[in-house]
């Protein structure tokens, strides 16, 4: 009876890691309903109001809502224009990609136009281009990092940039189409709104790729050093009893000399990269010591594997 209990217990315990854990599935959906809640946001709040074209399905949206707005009142919405414009898109690419292709970008897509439509319009910046461009970059920068590591996108351009390079240009990358696609939106975008919104939405962008990049990659960042010195092992010692860091040796070669070295690797916080390179020259004033930035370190001392 006890090992059945057991056995209970962690299918359970198990079911429960999958539905609520880090990469959880519910999690993972609670993280892209999150996710754009905070782009449809900046989108409505921030970039619609000052005419700000990002580039993407929303941007075209933007476009769509101002020009339709000089035939009737208020134009086309742009729940509905982002809909509308990825669900040919979608069934498209689900005949060509199959299911598991669409996944939970069809999710997102589907919130995003459910957002933009529940959201009240209210313009947050007030005609400030340069607080729409950095408050609006990072609010969608978040918001896509997030969406992204959530194993998701949002459709528009990347979905068309996957068909267009099924249907023909292999020579080409997915990332180097979308490029081109997205600078089509921008140009598109200068016609309608001017030239200075057009300077500020490539702000925008800059700043909001800068944050995707962070979120996805991490913010502890560390210091790796190579260490090339014929004291080595004393080296190494005093590294590990001072600063408490792991050091790994790796077998080296000299070129110009031809002699066999023991490079050492460690990999310390930023703030002990100082202590680091002291220690090792009051060691070895010959030293040769190679520093590099490290983006997210996993492991005993740093960040912990989940």
């Amino acid at each position: 009876m006890g090992k059945v209990s057991c056995f209970l217990r962690g299918i359970w315990q198990d079911r429960q890691e999958k539905l609520f854990g880090r990469r959880g599935l519910l999690f993972l959906y609670l993280v892209i309903f999150a996710g754009t809640g905070l782009l449809a946001f900046a989108i409505k709040c921030i970039f619609d109001p000052i005419g700000l074209v990002t580039g993407g399905f929303t941007g075209l949206a933007i476009l769509i809502r101002r020009l339709t707005d000089m035939v009737w009142e208020g134009g086309i919405p742009l729940w509905f224009a982002n809909l509308a414009l990825n669900i040919p898109v979608f069934f498209l690419a689900l005949r060509v990609k199959g299911k598991r292709f669409i996944g939970r970008t069809a999710i997102a897509t589907a919130l995003l136009s459910a957002w933009l439509y529940v959201l009240p319009e209210i313009d947050f910046v007030e005609g400030d281009y340069i607080l729409a461009a950095v408050f609006g970059g990072v609010i969608s920068g978040v918001a896509l990092g997030v969406i992204l590591w959530a194993d998701a996108t949002t459709g528009g351009t990347e979905m068309v940039a996957v068909l267009v390079r099924h249907y023909g240009l292999k020579a080409y990358t997915v990332a180097q189409i979308m490029q081109v696609l997205d600078g089509a939106i921008v140009l598109a975008g200068l016609y309608v709104f001017g030239l200075r919104p057009s300077m500020y939405a490539i702000v925008t962008i800059f700043i909001s790729s800068k944050v995707t990049d962070t979120i996805l990659e991490g913010m502890k960042f560390s210091k790796a050093a190579y260490i090339i010195t014929d004291r080595y092992e004393e080296t190494a010692q005093r590294i590990m009893e001072q600063l408490e860091r792991g050091v790994t040796g790796l077998k080296a070669r000299g070129m110009y000399s031809g002699d066999e070295k023991c490079m050492l690797y460690c990999v310390v916080a930023k703030k002990e990269i100082v202590a680091l390179k002291e220690l090792v020259y009051r060691i070895d004033r010959h030293a040769f010591v190679i520093v590099g930035d490290v983006r997210e370190v996993l492991g005993e001392g740093f960040l912990e594997a989940k």
